[in-house]
C-alpha cells in the first residue's frame, strides 16, 4: 500500500472520529420517559421471575449452554432481545446472556472475588475505573462504581448499584445487581470534571441490571451473566453513527467481563 493511500485512510478515520464526536456533543437526550421506565421495569420483572424459578432447582439453575464449547475455553454470548433492542418510547432495552467455564474454581473462591469491590479496578480495568462500598447489611451491598466505555469516543459513567448475593446450596450461588443511579461524566479526571444534568446527557446508558448465576461442577465453575440495559433510541438518520455505539456496549461489556473474570480467577 502506498504512503498516499495510508495517509488518506488515516485522514478518513480522523475525519470520521471528529464528526462522531461533534454529533455526540449535540445529541443530548433528556431523561427516559415514564413510559420507557415502566416498560423497562415490566421487562425486568419478567426476567427476575424466570431467574427465581431457575435458582430454585439444581437442574435448572443455569440456562442451557453448550458445555463442550465452554470447557474448551470459549465464551458463549447470546442476544435475548431483538438485534436492535426492544423498542420503548424514546428508548431501547438490550438483553444479553453470557456463559463461561472457570476450571478449578469454586463457589467460595468466586464469591470472594465478587464481594471484594474495592479490587474491581484490578480485575475489570479499564471498564471499571474505581469501586467502593457505600453500605452493607449482610448479603446486601450498596456500591458506587466509575465505568468507562470506549467505541470511537469514550464515555465515563458514575453508577450506584444495589447488589444482593444468594445461595441455593454450597455448589449453587447467584447475585442480583440493580442500578439505582447512572450519571454521565464530562471531562473525567480533569479539573473541569462534572456530572452532566438530564438535559445534557446523551442517554448511552440509563439503566443496567446484571444477574450472575454460578454452578460448581465438572471440576470447575460455570458462570452465567444476564445483562439488561436501557439506552436512548437511535436518532433517525444517525443509525450509522450512534447505533453501533449504543448497540455494541452491552455485548462488548459482557464479553469483556466474562474473560476478565476468568483471568481474575486464574490469578
Amino acid at each position: 500500500m502506498t504512503n498516499e493511500r495510508v495517509s488518506k485512510r488515516r485522514w478518513l478515520r480522523t475525519a470520521s472520529t471528529v464528526l462522531l464526536l461533534a454529533m455526540a456533543a449535540t445529541l443530548a437526550a433528556e431523561e427516559p420517559t415514564p413510559e420507557a421506565l415502566a416498560g423497562f421495569q415490566t421487562y425486568v420483572d419478567r426476567v427476575e421471575a424466570r431467574l427465581a424459578k431457575q435458582h430454585g432447582l439444581k437442574d435448572t439453575f443455569l440456562a442451557p449452554a453448550d458445555r463442550a464449547r465452554l470447557q474448551r475455553g470459549e465464551v458463549v454470548i447470546e442476544q435475548l432481545s431483538p438485534a436492535t433492542g426492544v423498542e420503548l418510547p424514546g428508548a431501547l432495552i438490550h438483553d444479553w446472556r453470557g456463559t463461561a467455564f472457570l476450571p478449578g474454581a469454586t463457589v467460595a473462591d468466586y464469591e470472594r472475588v465478587l464481594r471484594d469491590f474495592e479490587r474491581y479496578p484490578q480485575h475489570w480495568a479499564p471498564q471499571v475505573v474505581r469501586a467502593s462500598v457505600l453500605r452493607q447489611q449482610g448479603d446486601t451491598y450498596q456500591v458506587a462504581m466509575r465505568m468507562m466505555q470506549h467505541h470511537i469516543f469514550t464515555v465515563v459513567l458514575d453508577a450506584t448499584y444495589d447488589i444482593t448475593f444468594g445461595r441455593l446450596d454450597a455448589q449453587h450461588g447467584y447475585s442480583i445487581s440493580r442500578s439505582t443511579k447512572i450519571s454521565e461524566i464530562d471531562s473525567a479526571g480533569t479539573a473541569r470534571e462534572r456530572a452532566l444534568n438530564a438535559e445534557e446527557e446523551h442517554g448511552f446508558l440509563w439503566r443496567m441490571n446484571t444477574y450472575w448465576s454460578y454452578e460448581e461442577r465438572e471440576g470447575g465453575l460455570f458462570i452465567q451473566i444476564d445483562s439488561i440495559t436501557l439506552t436512548r433510541s437511535v436518532p433517525t438518520g444517525l443509525g450509522w453513527a450512534i447505533g453501533p455505539f449504543i448497540e455494541s456496549i452491552p455485548r462488548q461489556s459482557l464479553e469483556f467481563t466474562l474473560r476478565a473474570t476468568r483471568d481474575a480467577m486464574k490469578k
